[in-house]
């Protein structure tokens, strides 16, 4: 177990520990330890209480709370709270912005046990009278409750993909010659995920047996002509088409197509169902003389796009990829050493790393580089360039943009970065006036090589900062500022819809998996499912480039823009 999911397991009991009144001075030992403890770079696993003991901030009972979740994964304290708390106080525990402190108050002095009844509580004028529920706090409770709730029974692009390819997988083993296959959403790769969708060749009475045999959490809620209708861990609908081998090529290019590019394309000649026995959906395309529009291209926002951009041309695939940018190691919240983060991408054939660890102002919440460590951290990869050549680790900075749009260092740090990955962390709660002259200043700034996940969002936990997107692109086209997609499944950020339009603008886009693991380079393709969505090509995607290419196009920005290393 490492040291990440080890601090994770400690941070929820302490959380239940908070909730249920535990010890105040425990509890306070707990906040110090983890403090420490997220920022420790040696492995906990396997260390002795003696050795543990020895961490900052570190004593008796913390190592020894430790030493039970390395070896059981399990919290003892932790869990002996968690069989006192009631399901809904847990769910209410996810929520963003709500504390064990907030809770506990609703929960034991209103007897408010769900998410639900929080916000009709919170909709009345009682809950501001309460001690540390102030109308500005009341207001964004009622706005994280909304929130959560309405976005509760979606799933994430991941995680949706995730559950539907591994039905498909045992569905078809078990159905075969018939066949089960994605639809709808996530076929389409949409971001959010509100209903998973499938359609399959089997009988109505194969599916049900066969789903009830691998997938006992998918519960059938409802059986019509050629639909079947249920919900997945009582939380997630789905839905399964049921076709014939002769159709599925035109019922998957209808269940795959949202409704204005399904009228369009009855508008280029597309007929009724039935003359197009044993077609596939490229075949169909083409007897509307067109050429075959992907799956995920078909959103109703690219439509217009395509009615001019035929044919499609050569997206963004995970083999156009040459390197990784944005990427943390251990020096900040990373979770793997500069080595092991640099390996990790060779093993994938990748010819570079830019990493870009958390500036100064990040210290406190991600262990961000005071101007010491940043030397230190260069130094290492200089010394690892020479031992890994012909690979090249990129020396970056994710900086913090601060509240006036400054960068997080003096110039004569920032200009002895390779490349430099500017994005908002903090002050989040902004109007589109404060946010636009924050980035604006940000994006003038000739140390500013890309804008990282530009409106702060984490998809289905919380709203991004309002922006005005062509606003932002225009200035980055003109102060030849690049802008990434954060390919990681809960950013998804720059939004899709926007990456056609930065394309013709001609402003560089990179795909960034910031990376906090060697794991996370596998978010990348992620990022470009997104680019993918909206026709971006390999030679709009910076990150395409070889080792020498970008290292030239790095020297040169630099040059342009006046810096000197």
């Amino acid at each position: 177990m490492d040291n990440y999911e080890i601090t994770k397991i400690l941070q929820s009991g302490l959380q239940l520990m908070e909730l249920h009144d535990a010890d105040s001075k425990k509890i306070r030992a707990f906040q110090n330890a983890l403090f420490n403890l997220e920022r420790f770079q040696e492995p906990l696993d396997g260390k002795s209480i003696a050795e543990l003991k020895e961490i900052s901030g570190v004593g008796p009972s913390v190592a020894q709370a430790i030493m039970d979740v390395y070896t059981t994964g399990i919290f003892p304290e932790g869990d002996e709270f968690l069989q006192k708390t009631p399901k809904g106080i847990l769910e209410l525990l996810q929520v963003r912005g709500i504390g064990p402190g907030k809770i506990k108050t609703i929960w034991k002095e209103k007897g408010i046990e769900t998410p639900e009844d929080f916000l009709v509580f919170a909709k009345t004028d009682d809950l501001v009278k309460l001690k540390g529920f102030g109308q500005k706090t009341v207001d964004n409770i009622r706005d994280s409750l909304a929130f959560y709730l309405e976005n509760k029974s979606k799933l994430l692009l991941s995680d949706g993909l995730t559950l539907s390819e591994a039905v498909v997988e045992e569905m078809n083993a078990t159905l075969a010659p018939h066949v089960f296959e994605i639809s709808g959403q996530v076929r389409r790769r949409s971001e959010i995920i509100d209903l998973l969708s499938f359609i399959s060749t089997a009988s109505e009475e194969s599916i049900c047996d066969s789903l009830a045999k691998i997938a006992p959490d998918w519960e059938i809620r409802e059986i019509e002509p050629k639909l079947i209708t249920g919900i997945i861990q009582s939380l997630y609908p789905f839905e399964i088409f049921l076709t014939s081998e002769s159709r599925i090529g035109f019922d998957q290019l209808y269940f795959s197509t949202p409704a204005v590019h399904f009228e369009a394309l009855k508008t280029w000649g597309l007929s009724d169902r039935r003359n197009y026995k044993d077609k596939t959906e490229d075949e169909i395309y083409r007897e509307l003389s067109l050429h075959p529009i992907p799956p995920e291209c078909r959103e109703d926002e690219m439509i217009e796009h395509w009615k001019i951009t035929n044919p499609v041309p050569d997206l963004i695939t995970d083999s156009a990829m040459k390197g990784m940018l944005h990427c943390h190691s251990t020096y900040s919240d990373g979770r793997h050493s500069l080595r092991e983060m640099a390996e990790a991408c060779i093993a994938r054939g990748y010819e570079y790393l830019g990493i870009a660890d958390h500036s100064k102002s990040a210290f406190f919440y991600a262990n961000g580089m005071f101007e010491g460590r940043v030397m230190e951290q260069h130094k290492e990869i200089d010394a690892l360039n020479k031992e890994l050549a012909p690979f090249k680790i990129f020396k970056g900075i994710e900086s913090d943009i601060l509240p006036e749009g400054d960068l997080d260092y003096a110039d004569d740090i920032l200009s002895q970065f390779d490349f430099v990955v500017a994005s908002v962390h903090s002050v989040l709660n902004m109007d589109i006036t404060k946010a636009m002259n924050r980035l604006m200043r940000t994006i003038q700034n000739p140390h500013t090589t890309i804008i990282g996940h530009l409106t702060g969002r984490i998809l289905l936990e919380r709203k991004g900062f309002p922006v005005d997107h062509q606003a932002i692109l225009d200035a980055c086209a003109e102060h030849q500022v690049g802008i990434e997609i954060n390919a990681h499944p809960s950013r998804l950020d720059l939004d899709w819809r926007w990456v056609n339009y930065a394309m013709k603008k001609g402003v560089t886009i990179s795909i960034n998996p910031d990376a906090h693991s060697t794991d996370g380079f596998d978010m990348t393709r992620f990022g470009i499912m997104m680019g993918r969505k909206a026709g971006l090509t390999k030679e709009a995607t910076l990150n395409t480039l070889s080792v020498s290419e970008i290292d030239a196009y790095f020297k040169k920005l630099k040059s342009s823009k006046g810096i000197n290393s």
